[in-house]
């Protein structure tokens, strides 16, 4: 078999019985793709020795981070199970590699404040705040912090996947994990608003937030995960806030400030749809960090000696 062929057979493997994300799919193939192109045009999967895996990994290590070949490692993982199990390998050629130790870093969330500025926006989109355009990023950008959806989960949903009657979306997560996640009230006027002027039959089938641009005849496009993203970058600059600001870091925002408020992991978990518990404890080292810098503002025995750099006596 050549690794075209092998390739197919996993693509359909990775989207019809694991359900994975696109960008999960898109990620596996292309470092499968990497391999075969490192092996050179003669190289089959049947034949790929463990010491090749180590070369290519070796190769990969130099060019990237450590996030990146601890991905590659389990791209290929997958890929050589699936041939094992298929029965194209008698082995996995990298089983028993480690793989790299990846720092994990925390979360940034945004401030209280300049989350308020951004689902505020700019003072020219108030100024028109009926346009289609304005409507719908508004909406997205406060389901994005209301909710605390991936990217990826909110561009794969459609208008039957808001219930405004019970104020909550239906978002179907990572695996194929379906969760309810209850919509706040702004975000729920958001979408209302967005959505009272696409009562039309049909509409239930069609993506929740489209592109605007629709040619005669043809269906709305839905939009693009790096459409979210560049609209939120924009929003953000034109309401005048500094640093990077992209979905991850409202849903960052959402769990942290969740948590800030005193709401129970076990819940933010499920909010977030994460698998393990672990992921969300991440949020409660920002969290404490956030209330000490509270902590150190506020409290008169708590303020630092300029000289020592040091927390006052009180500490």
């Amino acid at each position: 078999m050549s690794f075209t062929a092998a390739l197919q057979a996993f693509e359909r493997s990775l989207r019809a019985e694991r359900n994975l994300s696109e960008h999960t799919v898109r990620a596996y193939l292309g470092d499968v793709r990497r391999l075969a192109r490192f092996l050179g045009e003669d190289a089959t999967p049947q034949a790929v020795t463990p010491e090749q895996v180590r070369s290519f990994l070796a190769a990969s290590h130099r060019q990237g981070s450590p996030a990146s070949l601890s991905r590659r490692l389990a791209s290929l993982r997958s890929f050589f199970r699936f041939l094992v199990r298929e029965g194209v390998r008698a082995g996995d050629p990298s089983a028993g590699i480690p793989a790299p130790r990846v720092p994990r870093g925390l979360p940034h969330p945004i401030a209280v404040d300049d989350c308020a500025v951004l689902m505020d926006g700019p003072l020219e989109d108030r100024e028109r705040a009926d346009a289609p355009a304005v409507l719908r990023d508004h909406a997205l950008v406060e389901l994005l912090y209301g909710a605390g959806l991936r990217v990826g989960e909110l561009v794969a949903l459609d208008v039957r996947d808001v219930d405004l009657h019970r104020g909550e979306v239906r978002v179907m997560g990572k695996g194929g994990k379906e969760r309810v996640v209850p919509l706040p009230e702004a975000a729920a006027e958001a979408l209302r608003r967005w959505l009272d002027g696409r009562r039309h039959p049909g509409v239930l089938g069609e993506p929740l937030f489209p592109s605007l641009r629709r040619r005669p005849g043809q269906p709305l496009r839905r939009l693009l995960a790096r459409d979210v993203r560049r609209r939120l970058r924009l929003r953000a600059r034109r309401a005048g806030l500094a640093g990077r600001i992209h979905p991850h870091r409202l849903r960052h925002s959402y769990a942290t400030h969740l948590l800030d408020m005193g709401v129970d992991l076990r819940s933010i978990q499920e909010l977030l749809g994460h698998a393990s518990l672990s992921t969300t404890q991440r949020y409660t080292a920002v969290s404490a960090d956030h209330l000490l810098r509270v902590y150190d503002r506020a409290h008169p025995r708590a303020r630092r000696d300029p000289a020592e750099g040091g927390r006052g006596p009180g500490r």
